[in-house]
């Protein structure tokens, strides 16, 4: 008679008087999921999809094994409704929770009032190199005549997630939706700023459908802000380490003399210009709090990063810190009363 398999990742069901060395391929490991990543430890293939992960074959073979992992033991409910468990029930070792403190319990928040400070910035000689070559093929175009004004048949609107294309003037009164922020990838998750959509998938990210209506930008030197007019939205993702939180803003060709971060315990002030005269601004109220003084701009040809050292060892839940939720006006709860005070009625 067969019997089922207890090896993790085989699950078959196999004759345990024809039971062969290298008849069973399983996992010897344990399951390891980490930052929307899915896999064993004991092979290295990784995978955000559930699916995907119970359909990856072992790496390893050997018998099958027929005896039954031990369920864990419940623990005793005494009459006073206190759970107890004698000496041989417990476990051999010690219990650590981790857990990440909220900034307030970690250290006290200072101020974001604080006064703000430029932070020191490092030019690599990647983003020399890219900056001298720029220069000599601006002076070569300088003698060439502008670019033609007319929009061609066919041009892919600039608005980021719009999918429209130029098919003649009359596209010019069509409603445009598309994603007014910049796009963010963060531990294996891909979202717009704007609206906040997470998935893990690249195409599903591609997708998904605009949450802004304006109109369509065929040419990006069209592109306007209320404010500057060479303003942009810019990709950028943030990780971590013990120690410190490093920022990457994928802006190529940055002007080291025009850049600049500047930043206190608790904010972020970053202005970047790149790409000749395209301008990237953003202002960060932090998660955690930082040493301004031991925080840092690295200058690169195709990204920068700001470097920040944290004030305190621990792991940070998010970038940002959530904007305070504000309370309901008096008169909005005399109001939601008297309203509940009708239906009961």
């Amino acid at each position: 008679m067969s019997v089922l398999c207890y090896n993790k990742g085989c699950g078959q069901r196999f004759d345990p008087e024809n039971n062969p060395d290298d008849g069973c391929t399983y996992h010897p490991g344990v399951p390891v999921f980490h930052d929307a990543l899915k896999g064993w430890s004991c092979c290295k293939r990784r995978t955000t999809d559930f699916s995907d992960f119970l359909s990856i074959v072992g790496c390893t073979r050997g018998p099958h094994n027929k005896e039954k992992p031990p369920e864990p033991v419940k623990p005793d409910v005494t009459s006073s409704g206190e759970k107890e468990a004698d000496d041989q029930t417990k476990p051999k070792f010690n219990e650590y929770i981790i857990s990440a403190p909220k900034p307030q319990e970690a250290i006290c928040r200072p101020s974001a009032d604080e006064p703000m400070v430029r932070l020191q910035h490092k030019v690599s000689a990647s983003l020399k190199q890219a900056l001298e070559k720029l220069k000599l093929s601006e002076n070569a175009a300088e003698n060439k005549e502008e670019d033609s004004d007319e929009i061609k048949i066919g041009t892919s609107c600039k608005n980021g997630g719009c999918t429209k294309s130029f098919e003649g003037p009359a596209s010019d009164s069509d409603v445009c939706l598309y994603h007014s922020g910049f796009p963010i990838f963060h531990e294996g998750m891909k979202y717009w700023s704007c609206c906040k959509r997470k998935t893990s998938d690249f195409n599903t990210f591609l997708a998904q459908e605009g949450c802004t209506k304006g109109v369509h930008l065929w040419r990006k030197k069209d592109r306007v802000n209320m404010n500057n007019e060479h303003l942009v939205p810019c990709r950028f993702d943030w990780h971590q380490t013990g120690s410190q939180v490093i920022i990457s803003i994928y802006a190529k060709n940055s002007v080291p003399e025009l850049c600049y971060v500047d930043a206190n315990s608790t904010t972020l002030n970053i202005h970047v210009i790149f790409e000749g005269e395209k301008e990237f601004e953003q202002k960060i109220s932090l998660w955690g709090v930082i040493d301004v003084s031991k925080s840092i701009v690295n200058m690169m040809a195709a990204k920068i990063e700001v470097a920040m050292k944290k004030s305190e060892v621990m792991s940070w839940a998010r970038l940002d810190l959530p904007p305070p939720i504000t309370p309901p006006k008096e008169s909005e709860i005399k109001k939601e009363e008297a309203d509940s005070e009708d239906e009961d009625e």
